[in-house]
């Protein structure tokens, strides 16, 4: 096996298609040489992923990023990033190189990525497919925050309700309302300007807590869903307390250094027989109550127990 398992690895490395490979955390531990060279990393680099494509941007080498606002491209490229088992799409260098690329990921968040160069294939038609991409970019996204939008979310609550059971996962994992406070006084009191501040505030906030494998979108208003797969209520609770913590340190307006926000959170456990809205329903139930409870804090649905999943 280890001669087999050598011989793969002497094939990636002589190989012209690029090839990585990244962990549940979005970490790169594996790049073959075509990969390093394009990207720009020193062989035993493991950088994140984000950090690759921050330096790479400003730097103006690596993948060519068409967005006036980078930090903002980055952050709605992530609330889809590895959230679906496999996607292929092209993307273009500064050294002129037009790649076909693909990304597989696991269960467990680790993702193959794979990537060859159509340079000489089909050029006169390459913009009109971008732009087709950037379309169906567009339409899983939130304008307004940058984030997964509702059909994206949806879409992510229904993969998670099909998702395996196993016995290290007994349940296909959890869902998770949030909504930030009295939202409604934040905007008759600063104005609405001030409202998507705090919007886009709450959003990157929350993201960057967010796992790979879990989904987070804005699906209207002030609510927000967050999709935590494979993961059990009590891991969802100490998720969601460190988001909480981290949105109550947050001074959003620059002109109002005093101004402070908080948000509440329902949080459900999928069950057997569960439906995207049977799920969503429960999730908002609980967050309902922990609205009546006081705000800022976490409610777990009572309906969510430990009935076992079927296993096989």
């Amino acid at each position: 096996m280890n001669d087999v398992l050598q011989s793969l690895f002497q094939l990636f490395e002589s190989s012209p298609v690029l090839v990585a490979a990244y962990d549940g955390f979005d970490r790169l531990r594996y790049a073959n040489e075509a990969f390093r060279s394009s990207y720009f990393i020193e062989p035993e680099e493991t950088p994140f992923w984000p950090d690759l494509m921050r330096r790479n941007h400003y730097a103006k080498r690596g993948t060519v990023i068409r967005a006036a606002d980078f930090e903002e491209w980055l952050l709605s490229t992530q609330s889809r990033r590895g959230k679906v088992g496999f996607r292929a799409f092209e993307t273009d260098l500064f050294d002129g190189r037009w790649l076909w690329m693909t990304e597989t990921v696991r269960e467990d968040g680790w993702m193959l990525c794979i990537a060859t160069d159509v340079t000489d294939l089909k050029a006169s038609t390459r913009e009109v497919r971008q732009d087709r991409d950037l379309a169906i970019k567009a339409s899983y996204t939130d304008e307004l925050t940058g984030v997964a939008n509702r059909r994206f979310v949806t879409a992510r609550i229904e993969d998670l309700l099909q998702g395996q059971v196993t016995d290290q996962s007994p349940s296909p994992g959890c869902l998770c309302v949030l909504d930030i406070d009295h939202f409604k006084r934040i905007n008759d009191q600063f104005g609405h300007h001030n409202g998507d501040l705090v919007l886009k505030d709450f959003a990157k906030r929350i993201h960057r807590l967010v796992r790979r494998t879990d989904c987070f979108g804005r699906v209207g208003g002030e609510e927000f869903v967050l999709t935590l797969p494979a993961t059990s209520l009590e891991q969802a609770r100490l998720i969601v307390e460190r988001m909480l913590v981290g949105v109550r340190k947050s001074r959003p307006l620059k002109d109002r250094p005093d101004f402070r926000y908080t948000f509440s959170v329902g949080v459900a456990a999928a069950q057997p027989g569960d439906t995207a809205i049977s799920f969503f329903s429960r999730a908002d139930r609980a967050l309902y109550r922990a609205k009546l409870a006081g705000r800022d804090q976490i409610h777990m649905d009572d309906a969510s127990s430990d009935r076992p999943w079927q296993i096989g």
